[in-house]
């Protein structure tokens, strides 16, 4: 494919549509950038939201599924040709070419240079606006995506033209790893969100009270996208596989509670995604199946809420993502009593049978930890520029597959305490060598066993304790292994809940019959 400017790009029409008019601005796009160009200057972050959320969706479906939308220049003269309004309008111009049509790589870099300009005004300039959550969170979103994307195109070099070779060595710098995690470094510190965050603690902010809007005629710009951009950094961060990092530059928000990231259902749900993958590719299983269950539950009560929204088909996909790292987390780490009993009913309905398979630790168990680590993992990149010598190839999935191989080789190490975990879970004390002789082991080996039960079971947490992830423990006290067991409180609250909502169903279909 070769790179063209984006007045020309190469979009599909339809046999009877007219060729693509960059500077023909039908009126009700007139319409849509005056109003939004006014309600910004404003400050009226209803009406933006409403413009934002319905008419854009809206005019985009109707007018622009196979095209882009008309250029900034062509909508610069009923705007003032006002320098911050055509930032934000470019943003939005090139999340809906992403979202329907193939960008060239031209695209890609103009839309680079248009976040360095826009985060510049934001960082350095006066911004006296107030735009919606939703749209300061989107642009995060999107900017970590773009990145992304950029990363996984540029990695398959194997069918580049020469037109595009020489402007991916001309242009180094767009979408270059460090860049990216500059600029939301920067946004997190030049906002002071984290200074905000702890004299919140204390009483002496209300952040989260206002969602972050400034009531006083200030502009929630700046500190918005700083807050966001810490999940962003997270976010970025176990793109690379660093896991560690990603989870420091989350700490600042307490996820225990609800913030500004859980009245953003995108934000909640990419927030909660990758911090609980991040936990279980660190081994601590506990908190992420505390986590995948919480965010779990939230979808099921409140997703028909969202049937309209165009973030739902994005909703039901991590929904699904999810449940299969749930899957995994309580294959490696039994706790079932951490799940609430709808989100259990739900899993053992997707995955009931495969997480019994995963169990056995055979080729089969293995095939099956395989297939679902690639259907819910992130999708990991290479950010490093490629090789322009010859012969060129992809190398577009060489990050996900070390992030594979270290996944299984971990889920090898464990195959042995599943038979551990079994016998421990029937006695209270066995001496060594009756377990050894159970396990058909020596004692040297069964006690090398334990020791790697102990480690695997154990994982550093955020403060740098020691956390069990047991459900099942034990001592050796001389030659005897003594178990502890924890013993869950049952929870029969949950159960007589979903019995009530069956039988209101059923009383209402009752009441549609009509006798004879």
């Amino acid at each position: 494919m070769a790179a063209t400017s984006y007045e020309d790009g190469p979009y599909q029409q339809q046999p009877d549509a007219s060729p693509y008019d960059p500077n023909f601005v039908p009126d009700s796009v007139k319409s849509f950038v005056v109003h939004l160009y006014r309600h910004i200057r404003e400050k009226n972050v209803y009406e933006i939201h409403q413009m934002y959320e319905t008419s854009f969706q809206t005019l985009s479906e109707r007018m622009f599924k196979e095209t882009p939308w008309p250029s900034v220049d062509a909508v610069a003269a009923y705007v003032d040709n006002d320098h911050v309004f055509r930032l934000l309008y470019r943003e939005m111009w090139f999340r809906h070419l992403y979202a329907g049509l193939s960008p060239t790589l031209r695209q890609r870099i103009d839309s680079w240079d248009n976040y360095c300009s826009l985060f510049q005004v934001v960082l350095h300039g006066v911004v006296n606006m107030q735009l919606p959550n939703q749209w300061l969170w989107d642009m995060v979103d999107e900017f970590v995506y773009q990145f992304q994307a950029f990363c996984q195109y540029r990695a398959k070099m194997k069918n580049k033209t020469a037109e595009e070779i020489a402007l991916l060595k001309q242009y180094d710098q767009a979408w270059n790893v460090y860049g990216v995690l500059n600029f939301l470094q920067a946004l997190v510190e030049k906002s002071t969100i984290i200074q905000i965050l702890e004299r919140e603690k204390e009483g002496l902010e209300e952040f989260t009270a206002t969602d972050g809007y400034d009531y006083s005629g200030g502009s929630n710009v700046l500190k918005v996208l700083g807050y966001f951009s810490m999940i962003g950094l997270l976010r970025v961060h176990c793109l690379l596989g660093d896991y560690h990092t990603g989870l420091k530059c989350l700490r600042p928000i307490d996820i225990t509670q609800q913030g500004v990231y859980t009245n953003v259902i995108g934000s909640h749900i990419t927030t909660i995604y990758h911090y609980g993958f991040a936990n279980l590719m660190l081994r601590r299983y506990v908190e992420a199946i505390h986590e995948f269950n919480k965010i779990l539950l939230y979808i099921y009560k409140t997703k028909q809420y969202h049937q309209k929204s165009p973030q739902y088909e994005q909703i039901l996909k991590k929904n699904e993502q999810m449940y299969a790292l749930l899957a995994i987390s309580l294959s490696l780490c039994p706790q079932v009593k951490l799940v609430e009993e709808t989100v259990n009913f739900q899993l053992r309905e997707k995955y009931g049978e495969k997480m019994t398979r995963m169990q056995r630790y055979d080729d089969e168990a293995f095939a099956l930890y395989d297939e679902l680590f690639s259907y819910a993992c992130p999708k990991f990149i290479t950010p490093s520029a490629p090789s322009f010598e010859e012969p060129l190839v992809n190398y577009n999935q060489d990050a996900y597959r070390l992030q594979l191989k270290l996944f299984l080789y971990e889920v090898k190490q464990q195959q042995l305490l599943a038979g551990v975990r079994t016998f421990l879970k029937v006695y209270s004390t066995i001496s060594l060598g009756k377990l050894a002789s159970y396990m058909e082991v020596d004692e040297s080996t069964l006690r090398t066993i334990l020791m790697t039960y102990k480690h695997k079971t154990h994982a550093v947490d955020s403060d740098g304790k020691i956390t069990s992830n047991a459900d099942v423990d034990f001592y050796i006290d001389e030659d005897m292994i003594r178990v502890v067991e924890s013993k869950p409180a049952k929870k029969y609250g949950d159960y007589f809940l979903r019995q009530i909502v069956k039988l209101e169903g059923i009383m209402t279909d009752i009441d549609r019959i009509k006798l004879e």
